[in-house]
This record gives structure tokens, C-alpha cells and sequence, in this order.
């Protein structure tokens, strides 16, 4: 009985049909993530069409035509007081430096002076100026300088300028070109932003700046061409609002989101 018992249960298991398969559930395909379109690539400023001579040659036609005899904004009344009102002008607004130099320059306009009246006391004039301390310290350096090495006079050569605490080639370029009537290019932000934005002269530096403007732009404008793109990004060319609707030369520039 015992062998009859096992042999049905081993037929049993022959015989049993297998437990029919889930069929197997297809995987779900994953949602494709929603991409922003990339917005285009905005026109690189060294891809601008090149200026022709005659476009630039209008340019500062009508720069001329309209400020014939552009100033600088910042005071002075001779070569050694522009010199350290440029020197203080770093990072600093033309407004700013003007009212803390009126009262110096009026017991300090000369190197002996400014030295005369020691670092402690000139803190005191220009301390509503960014970076005091550190200008107050070079501007007394550049006196003594001046005194032992330049017979108290500013010099006439790029070299020697920047040779003096606190110079650099900019301070170079406007002292040249403001007191002594040099062909010199100075290229502060406002300069740099309209070189660039308008194509006239493309570059990563601001001596990249000046070297393409200087390649550009005419001898007969080189006096006062700084001085004119100065002002139009001071006034017109703005940073974050350019004033395109008044700009001169809208017409001719090259920068692509320009409004007119």
C-alpha cells in the first residue's frame, strides 16, 4: 500500500499543470523632460562688420559738430593737480573727487605743498573718496618724486608717468593728452563699453581698446576723441539703458540690441 501511495503522488506531480505566467506588463516608457529652448547665442562683438574709414570719419564728424571743444570733467588748474586728481579718480566719480580736491587744490598745487601739508592732513580733504588712505599715501610718494627726481614738474613721456606711486598707463594717457596736448587714448569703462558695444574698436582689454581705436580712428579727432567717448558713454551710451533713441550714431553702430 505504501509503494501504490508514493506512486500516486509522484504522478500527481507529473500530471499537475504548471501555474499559468503573468504576462509580463510592459515597462512604461519614460516622459522625454521638458527642455527650455536655448536662446541664441548672442552675436560676438569681434564678428561685428568692421567699420569702413568713412563710417568712422562720420562718427566723430558729428561728434565734433556737436561739442566742439569737449572738457574733461574733473578740476584742475595745472599739470600736478590734474595728475593726483586722476590719481584720486580711481574707482571713484569725477563729482566725487571734484568736491574733495576744490578745497585742497586751494593750499596744494604743487608737489612741495602737497607735502608740506603731510598724509595725515590730506586723509582729512579727500576722505569722502574710496581707497583714502591707500590715495593719500601715494599722492604724497608722487610728490616727493616729482621733487627729487623731476625737479618738481610732471614729465612728458608714458614711462615716466607711470613710473610715479599710483599711475598707471590710463592716469598716463589723460595727463599726456590733457596737459600736453598728446595724441593719447585713455580708456576708462565708458570708453571700453562704447569701443566694444558699437564695434568700433573690439577688445578683452582696455589697452586692446585703445590700441583699435588709436588704429582707427583719424589723426585730425585723436585730440579729442577720448574726451568725446567719454562723455557719449557717460551720458548716452549707458551701461544698463543705453539711450539709443538719442544716440548720434545709432545709425552706424554695430551693436545688435541696440532700440532704434
Amino acid at each position: 500500500m505504501l509503494i501504490v501511495h508514493q506512486y500516486i503522488l509522484i504522478m500527481a506531480k507529473i500530471t499537475r499543470k504548471p501555474a499559468p505566467r503573468k504576462a509580463a506588463v510592459p515597462k512604461k516608457k519614460a516622459k522625454p523632460v521638458a527642455t527650455k529652448p536655448k536662446a541664441p547665442a548672442k552675436k560676438s562683438l569681434k564678428a561685428m562688420k568692421p567699420w569702413t574709414p568713412a563710417e568712422v570719419h562720420e562718427v566723430f564728424s558729428r561728434f565734433r559738430k556737436a561739442n566742439p571743444e569737449p572738457k574733461g570733467e574733473l578740476e584742475h588748474v595745472n599739470p600736478f593737480t590734474l595728475l593726483v586728481a586722476v590719481v584720486l579718480s580711481a574707482q571713484a566719480t569725477d563729482a566725487g573727487v571734484n568736491k574733495a580736491t576744490r578745497a585742497l587744490f586751494e593750499v596744494a598745487d604743487t608737489p612741495q605743498k602737497m607735502l608740506d601739508l603731510g598724509e595725515e592732513r590730506l586723509r582729512d580733504y579727500i576722505k569722502t573718496i574710496g581707497l583714502y588712505r591707500t590715495k593719500a599715501k601715494n599722492v604724497i610718494a608722487l610728490s616727493a618724486k616729482l621733487l627729487s627726481e623731476f625737479g618738481g614738474q610732471v614729465p612728458r613721456t608714458r614711462a615716466e608717468i607711470e613710473s610715479l606711486p599710483g599711475a598707471g598707463r590710463k592716469t598716463a594717457n589723460v595727463v599726456l593728452n590733457m596737459a600736453f596736448g598728446e595724441h593719447t587714448m585713455a580708456v576708462d569703462t565708458h570708453v571700453f563699453r562704447v569701443g566694444n558695444r558699437t564695434g568700433l574698436a573690439p577688445g578683452k582689454t582696455p589697452l586692446e581698446v585703445e590700441l583699435g581705436l588709436e588704429k582707427v580712428i583719424p589723426a585730425e579727432f585723436m585730440l579729442h576723441a577720448h574726451h568725446w567717448l567719454i562723455l557719449h558713454g557717460r551720458y548716452t551710451c549707458l551701461a544698463r539703458k543705453p539711450r539709443c533713441e538719442v544716440c548720434l550714431i545709432n545709425d552706424l553702430c554695430r551693436w545688435p540690441e541696440k532700440t532704434v
